[in-house]
């Protein structure tokens, strides 16, 4: 299984990023992939998940109305775009797999990519 996370960058707030998730060696199928977060000197929290079957989602409270989670089974591809960024979306972003559902406890996880909201 392997998760490669990108599209991270600096944006000022109010912006927009568009962050992917490429998925091998696993059918997406039989996972939920999501991402979590992780701010300098803050736990590292869940963001926001899709179950690839059913195209079920979750998202934080924080990020609800902002962000929008999405995949592309054929492409084993899943998209997170973050509108209307704020500083405190600052952290390192995770793409992450768990199987079958979104249960909140990955069974692997991605290399972070780093977003920055700038004031």
């Amino acid at each position: 299984v392997q998760l490669q996370a990108s599209g991270g960058g600096l944006v000022q707030a109010g912006g927009s990023l568009r962050l992917s998730c490429a998925a091998s060696g696993f059918a997406l199928d039989n996972y939920a992939i999501g991402w979590f977060r992780q701010a300098p000197g803050k736990e590292r929290e869940g963001v926001s998940c899709i179950t690839a079957s059913d195209g079920v989602t979750w998202y934080a409270d924080s990020v609800k109305g902002r962000f929008v989670i999405s995949s592309d089974n054929a492409k084993k591809m899943v998209s997170l775009q973050m509108n209307s960024l704020k500083p405190e979306d600052t952290a390192v972003y995770y793409c992450t797999a768990e199987h079958y559902y979104c249960s909140g406890v990955p069974n692997y996880w991605g290399q972070g990519t780093l977003v920055t909201v700038s004031s």
